[in-house]
């Protein structure tokens, strides 16, 4: 007859790398197994593929006749509301002890070149000395491995058991992407959506970065609203085209980051205008609206990114726009955002040491 433990120590190996865990383990005098797993999203994303492994494994095992499995799904740890910080999740703050700025890329109806802005911003960021990591929250509709020539390569592991992001020129990338077979498609409830943040926040090995940009899926629903729950430091750029329709949806993301006491940091208009290799401009979906909505919300308009071909291109290509053609108008319009928005990130000033009682002046500061 096997025993539990024979069979834990053949099936624990195959949940590594934050797949999922063992609910039970049950061991019939004839030789059944009855194994209870619950999956993580990461588990969840390959299942049919751990089932095989799972059956294989255990019923290799001396005195196995027969194996019954069983799946669910990771229970969430309780999210505290966003106004009281994030005590539930102190390892989260650990994981990303090293990051300065946390910047989430958010817009109210999808098409406007978020994804595309946001891939653009980290090689602009990156090109300025910044470390720059890019995570792609947009569970749904994830394009930032295709946008860096990523395929679904399934990252390393850490001997802490930390993944290990793919960099592309520098950048540290995470995507669901990387946990599925290629453009399969996320059919998640809200609880999985919430667990594969979490993962993607605390599970992976980001180190020292100037800035984290964090590719939100449009709308204000459940992935939003985890972000903000998890990283109530982060800050939200809001993207958004010149038309009216696109700014008045827009405002109620930046409502939803504001709801949830995220800050707002500026606005992109994207697809500002056309120009034709003659000269001749054209404002394909109106104009003004960025700056409308910058008004609106009091914020700093950081960029007007114009409509070039080579921007949709290099997204097909797998190359950011600003790291092969750094004067296309576009890119340059780009640059200037990844720009202003440095200027609008915090700076720590460097510590002065106070000077004993009765000195004078004031001491230089330490190296």
């Amino acid at each position: 007859m096997p025993t539990a433990e024979q069979i834990r120590a053949a099936v624990e190996p195959l949940l590594a790398q934050g797949r999922g865990t063992l609910r039970s383990i049950e061991c019939a005098a004839d030789g059944r197994v009855e194994i209870a797993v619950a999956l993580s999203p990461a588990g969840a994303a390959i299942q049919d593929e751990l089932a095989k492994l799972v059956y294989k494994t255990a019923g290799s095992v001396a005195g196995v006749t027969d194996v019954a499995l069983e799946f669910d799904e990771l229970t969430p740890e309780p999210v505290a509301p966003p106004q009281s910080g994030v005590p539930g999740h102190p390892p989260l703050q650990d994981a990303l002890a090293g990051v300065q700025n946390v910047i989430c890329v958010g817009s109210g109806k999808g098409g406007v070149g978020k994804s595309t802005l946001t891939a653009n911003l980290g090689a602009a960021l990156a090109a300025e000395g910044k470390r720059t990591g890019v995570l792609d929250a947009d569970v749904w509709g994830y394009s930032i491995p295709r946008m860096f020539g990523l395929g679904n390569e399934r990252p390393q592991v850490s001997g802490e058991r930390k993944i290990l992001p793919p960099v592309v020129a520098g950048i540290k990338i995470m995507s669901i992407g990387f946990f599925l077979e290629e453009d399969a498609a996320v059919v998640w409830r809200g609880p999985m959506l919430h667990k594969a943040l979490q993962q993607f926040l605390e599970d992976v090995a980001w180190g020292e970065l100037d800035y984290l940009l964090v590719d939100l899926p449009p709308g204000t629903g459940d992935v939003s609203m985890s972000i903000a729950q998890f990283l109530p430091r982060a800050r939200f750029l809001i993207v958004t085209t010149p038309q009216p329709t696109a700014q008045k949806v827009a405002r109620r993301a930046a409502e939803m980051a504001t709801k949830t006491d995220l800050e707002l940091c500026g606005v992109i208009e994207n697809m500002s205008h056309f120009t034709t290799p003659s000269g001749e401009r054209f404002d394909i979906f109106g104009s003004g609206g960025g700056q409308e909505l910058a008004d609106e919300l009091e914020l700093p308009l950081l960029g007007q990114v114009p409509l070039t071909m080579p921007l949709r291109a290099q997204s097909d290509a797998g190359v950011p726009l600003v790291s092969v053609a750094p004067d296309d108008p576009a890119a340059v319009a780009i640059r200037e955002a990844a720009r202003s928005l440095i200027a609008l990130s915090p700076i720590a000033l460097p510590m002065m040491q106070v000077a004993p009682a009765g000195a004078s002046g004031l001491s230089l500061p330490m190296a």
